[in-house]
């Protein structure tokens, strides 16, 4: 894949043992003051970029409170369209623009269910969402920077693809443990560190007790 115009990049709080969330699901990490660093940094980009599995846990809103500024586009990857009609996201949907994106593996009975709801529905890929060409299709549209926020598996099927441009890593003050605890990347991981995408630390800020790492992709 040639250079993309489009800038992607990655945030998320972690516990020192780097783990996004505990084996329960508890993902509250974040401190007030990372939280409005987060704000601040989404009211920054075009879109944000989050799971199904971030949406079912979580529930989040995706939007900007903790600072000012304007909501990006809501991107979610849902390859089934299992998302829940309940889910903050669709029952937002008419005042923050979102978009699903699904794969041609969607039920009838799904795709009319997210047909009753003002989102833009993207068929792109087969059985599961090709990132690639979502890519391709943000690009299109003028988009120019995506958030990520999780889960671990969809930031492995971006890093894997050697896709983010920028990281903003939280380590905040908590050891979880448990092995069925989400780590930041997880998928099938690589086989050997030269296959890493290769990092520079651009800078440290400590924030009370968290340390925000910013790396950018050499």
């Amino acid at each position: 894949m040639g250079k993309s115009n489009l800038k992607i990049i990655l945030s998320s709080a972690i516990s020192i043992d780097g783990k996004i969330a505990t084996e329960t699901g508890d993902s509250k990490l974040s401190s007030k003051k990372d939280l409005i660093r987060l704000h601040k940094l989404r009211s920054q980009v075009d879109a944000i970029l989050v799971g199904k599995n971030t949406v079912n846990k979580d529930n989040p809103l995706l939007t900007v409170r903790y600072s000012k500024g304007k909501n990006p586009i809501r991107i979610i990857l849902d390859s089934c369209g299992t998302i829940s009609k309940e889910s903050k996201i669709l029952q937002t949907s008419d005042k923050v623009q979102t978009i699903i994106v699904v794969s041609k593996k969607i039920t009838k009975r799904n795709l009319l269910k997210l047909k009753n709801f003002p989102v833009e529905i993207m068929i792109i890929g087969e059985n599961q969402v090709n990132i690639k060409s979502l890519i391709k299709n943000l690009e299109k549209r003028k988009i120019k920077s995506v958030l990520l926020e999780g889960g671990g598996t969809i930031n492995w099927e971006f890093i894997k693809h050697n896709l983010v441009d920028e990281f903003f890593i939280t380590v905040a003050p908590f050891i979880l443990g448990g092995k069925r605890a989400i780590t930041l990347v997880q998928g099938e991981g690589f086989d050997k560190i030269s296959k890493s995408p290769k990092l520079r630390l651009d800078n440290i800020k400590r924030l009370e007790n968290d340390l925000v790492l910013h790396y950018s992709k050499l």
